[in-house]
């Protein structure tokens, strides 16, 4: 299975926001990854429904949302609604995260789990059968444009063989610091989708790295 490229829309020129999803929906992307952060489970305030709806609404890629906030639950619906197809939660920010994992399914959504650096990946052996998707932050939340943390490279691998000896279908995602220079080692790693977003965003052609990033093997 290639990897999946989820370009992070935060890193994009908002003053030119069509352009740049319409830039996405002709490349290599898989996904376009949106982040919602709000000032309190993370430092830093990115946008909410008005924005995510805007995304999608000139979007031809699935919305892959990542909330990083408190009390995802309350705002479930209202993602669906503005357009997500993914939604993933912080496992430190669900106090019931079987129950917040349901409720995204319900919703028709594909549901996931984010986990700060910090977290042991094996604090999820007792949720991955209920999870499509884990999101391994490669980086401490809240900002662009961080320092990849190397030991992300192991607790890819050690998921990986949870995910396996499981017998799952569960897709393991990077987010933070992905470059070309550290894509094939996190390929090789065990993941399968990776979040660039700076990388692609600030390159003279955003289009070509992103299809660069799709074809590592």
């Amino acid at each position: 299975m290639s990897v999946k490229i989820a370009p992070s829309i935060l890193a994009a020129d908002f003053a030119n926001l069509q352009r740049e999803v319409e830039m996405l929906n002709a490349s290599d992307a898989d996904y376009i990854h949106v982040d919602i952060m709000d000032g309190v489970f993370v430092p830093n305030i990115s946008f909410g429904f008005p924005v995510t709806e805007a995304i999608n609404r000139h979007a031809q890629k699935p919305l892959d949302v990542h909330l990083m906030i408190i009390n995802p639950d309350k705002y479930l619906e209202e993602f669906k609604k503005a357009g997500a197809e993914i939604i993933s939660v912080h496992f430190e920010a669900c106090v019931h995260l079987h129950r917040t994992l349901q409720h995204i399914k319900s919703l028709g959504c594909k549901a996931g789990v984010a986990i700060n650096p910090h977290t042991p990946i094996e604090h999820l052996e007792n949720i991955l059968e209920e999870v499509d998707l884990v999101c391994l932050m490669s980086v401490n939340p809240g900002f662009g444009g961080q320092k990849f943390i190397p030991n992300t490279f192991s607790k890819i691998k050690r998921l990986s063989k949870m995910i396996a000896d499981k017998g799952l279908n569960t897709l393991i995602e990077v987010d933070g610091g992905v470059n070309q220079s550290n894509a094939p080692l996190l390929v090789e790693a065990g993941a399968n989708v990776l979040v660039a977003g700076n990388f692609v965003f600030s390159s003279d052609n955003p289009i070509t790295t992103i299809k660069n990033l799709k074809n590592i093997q």
